[in-house]
């Protein structure tokens, strides 16, 4: 796809050697937003990190200067909110796209240096011969279905960052787009931009009712058709061991190793109900950081499962462990916490099919495959759902989040733009899907 050819990805109606939406995406990834895990556990500092401000300033800029209205940046909790006004009459849903401004907190977004590889090959990239850092078929085999199109990678120092920067970009094209040519007949578009997403927070201060919209999709999916409405239901578990130390040259009948306790503990789990063993539907048990000394230790975990009465069996089948040990080495031995963190949000979205059937029509008309897949993981948008907005997840042309082989694919991107244009298009023209659920 030639992007001077395609009017939805000129800059201001003028063609341009590169797209509007790759544009904005080099400059986002520039900007650090990483989000940091452990920034308060009381929930007290928000966003986690004040980085993330730097962005949602400048999206509220852009928005501004591209004539949307309501934009309105939370100052307290860094959320931002604008509106595409409608260029039609007719009352129809208001649809609403949302995604994440942060990065993964796994590995750092500063000094993010993108690389674009053009007409790529199908070989090896090298992403940095310094370090000899390489993006392999052999590890990666999938990248070769994008041979002859063009890649954005990093430098093999940092993520990349298309989780969600992507995602922003698609979006914010699209509003540059449809502000620009009122010619086009679709409803009120709601767009929103949010913190803290990747630590699990990003929808804790979200105003549902100030967003205003009926229906809405996040833009934070993988490759291109990609389509969910299923994701896990999620759990936390911060487990602690309460040892007994005492000096190893005296220390039979009397110390009792933490660490050890929770290796014995983690020995009590199903072994292939492990996310290294499982795919698809299948659920499981991840430890997920461990610290500690011989008198106490700590170790987290996270609980999955797409099955609503899996998850909760496993959530028993872990206590059951717990009670286990405490029964063989003592009341008080070992401790759980276990904290829900969201649920499946299939249940919401199944009394709103119009949200699955129209994404699919957009895609397919304009040539892309739907591939209707779950989410092994979540997303704002599975919290939202609960939270009355119903809200599945659309794809970004990102591949790879979180580590330093991330990649997206341009062509990818582009024909994303162009999908959320179609499915304001559709939602403007479809009688079936007038349907408003107040």
């Amino acid at each position: 796809m030639e992007s001077a050819g395609n009017p939805i990805l000129q800059q201001k109606g003028k063609a341009v050697d590169m797209s509007e939406v790759v544009e904005r995406f080099l400059k986002y990834v520039k900007i650090d937003t990483q989000s940091k895990e452990t920034a308060d556990s009381s929930g007290e500092i928000f966003p986690s990190t004040e980085k993330q401000r730097t962005l949602a300033l400048l999206l509220k800029e852009e928005l501004e200067q591209m004539g949307a209205s309501d934009v309105f940046y939370d100052e307290t909790y860094s959320y931002l909110y604008a509106t595409i006004p409608a260029t039609m009459d007719k009352e129809i849903p208001v649809l609403g796209f949302i995604a994440h401004m942060d990065t993964s907190p796994a590995l750092s977004g500063e000094n993010v240096k993108p690389q674009i590889i053009r007409n790529y090959d199908g070989k090896d990239i090298v992403l940095n011969m310094e370090k000899n850092i390489i993006l392999s078929v052999e590890a990666f085999p999938e990248i070769r279905e994008y041979t002859g199109k063009d890649l954005i990678v990093t430098d093999g120092l940092t993520l990349l960052g298309a989780d969600d920067k992507a995602g922003i970009s698609e979006i914010m094209t699209l509003a540059s787009y449809l502000l620009s040519h009122q010619e086009i007949r679709h409803g009120k578009i709601r767009i929103a931009f949010t913190p803290d997403e990747e630590i699990g927070a990003g929808v804790d201060h979200f105003d549902v009712e100030r967003f205003g919209a009926d229906f809405a999709y996040t833009v934070d999916g993988g490759k291109l058709g990609e389509l969910e409405y299923e994701n896990f239901n999620a759990a936390g578990v911060k487990l602690t061991a309460n040892g007994l130390s005492v000096h190893p040259g005296d220390a039979k009948n009397k110390m009792k190793n933490a660490l050890l306790l929770l290796m014995e503990f983690q020995g009590l789990l199903p072994v292939f109900e492990n996310p290294m063993y499982t795919e698809g539907y299948e659920g499981f048990f991840h430890l997920d950081a461990l610290e500690g000394n011989v008198e106490k230790a700590v170790s987290e975990y996270i609980i999955r499962d797409h099955d609503r009465a899996k998850f909760e069996e496993k959530k028993k089948k872990f206590l059951s462990a717990v009670r286990f040990m405490n029964e063989k080495y003592g009341e008080g031995t070992i401790e759980a916490v276990i904290t829900d963190s969201y649920y499946n949000m299939k249940e919401k979205i199944e009394p709103h099919m119009h949200l699955i059937e129209n994404a699919k029509k957009a895609m397919e008309e304009l040539s892309v495959t739907p591939v209707i897949m779950p989410i092994r993981g979540g997303t704002d948008g599975a919290r939202l759902s609960f939270m009355g907005l119903p809200c599945p997840n659309l794809c970004t042309g990102g591949h790879n989040a979180h580590g330093k082989y991330e990649y997206a694919c341009i062509q990818s991107m582009e024909k994303i733009v162009e999908i959320l244009c179609k499915l304001v298009q559709i939602y403007a023209e479809d009688s079936n899907c007038l349907e408003m659920n107040k």
